[in-house]
């Protein structure tokens, strides 16, 4: 069981997820996303659980109170850098769980970057149109 709190960064595109993970305090644990709650932050049901899906491999959901601060980014990588932030957490906090995590692809830090707009292009790669005449 966890006896001090433990925290780690989860990333994805420029969201940046700081997770905490404290010892429960009620019978149930809660997860607070910026201070609001999970529901309340993410109202889409798939990014609820796109959030939670380390701690569902696991079988920890409820199992400690989860505190996250999330920044930058739009709101699905911010979904998938607290699933990452959660999954770095429960590896440091218990080693045995780190084959399960690892082969779902939850502790690899999803490193595609969006590619920079090049000058006399309309965008990274599109080209302004061709004008014969």
């Amino acid at each position: 069981m966890l006896e001090k709190e433990i925290h780690h960064i989860g990333k994805r595109k420029t969201a940046v997820a700081r997770v905490y993970l404290r010892p429960r305090k009620g019978e149930v644990g809660t997860v607070s996303v910026n201070g609001r709650s999970l529901e309340e932050y993410f109202p889409r049901p798939a990014l609820q659980k796109i959030a939670m899906q380390s701690m569902d491999l696991t079988n920890n959901n409820g199992q400690f109170d989860v505190y996250v601060n999330v920044a930058g980014g739009g709101i699905s990588a911010q979904a998938t850098a607290i699933r990452h932030g959660i999954a770095r957490v429960l590896n440091e906090m218990d080693v045995a769980l780190r084959p399960g995590l690892k082969k779902a692809g939850f502790l690899t830090r999803d490193a595609r970057e969006v590619e920079r707009k090049k000058y006399g292009l309309a965008g990274a790669r599109r080209r302004y149109q061709f004008s014969k005449r």
